[in-house]
């Protein structure tokens, strides 16, 4: 997939009316989750995404590998986003459904393993609740 077919997907996910807005969700997102992981996970997450995608996981972070919890993601997403943290949370679970979509399942089972803190593991959850649904559905598509 390339950054047009990327964006274009996200961008009707989330229903933005731009390309501008998407990206910044996107960005938001990937680059506070790259500020959570490892460097060497960041690096294999990016690997599946458009190159000017994977940048956010692996070139945006000052510092990888920090800790925080499910709180604290929220609202870095929703600062960087320039969303209110409910909207912000909403728009990363649609991120990492696309994502999900294109990494190996190995590499997605990882991540999932390196996110919770032992007290904080339901609410990290939250962030694949739209994967674990089984995916994003197009409720505007019409039944064939």
């Amino acid at each position: 997939m390339n950054f047009d077919e990327f964006t274009g997907q996200l961008q009707h996910r989330l229903g933005t009316p731009g390309t501008g807005e998407t990206v910044r969700a996107a960005r938001a997102t990937l680059s506070t989750l790259g500020a959570r992981i490892p460097e060497g996970a960041a690096e294999d997450l990016a690997a599946s995404l458009p190159m000017e995608i994977d940048w956010y996981l692996t070139g945006a972070p000052r510092e990888h590998g920090q800790r925080f919890d499910w709180r604290e993601f929220v609202q870095r997403v929703a600062e960087i986003e320039g969303a209110e943290p409910q909207d912000a949370a909403y728009h990363a679970q649609l991120v990492m459904d696309l994502v999900a979509e294109l990494v190996p399942p190995s590499d997605l089972a990882d991540l999932r393993g390196m996110l919770p803190e032992a007290e904080d593991e339901e609410n990290w959850r939250k962030l694949f609740a739209v994967v674990d649904a089984g995916g994003w559905v197009d409720s505007s598509a019409s039944a064939p």
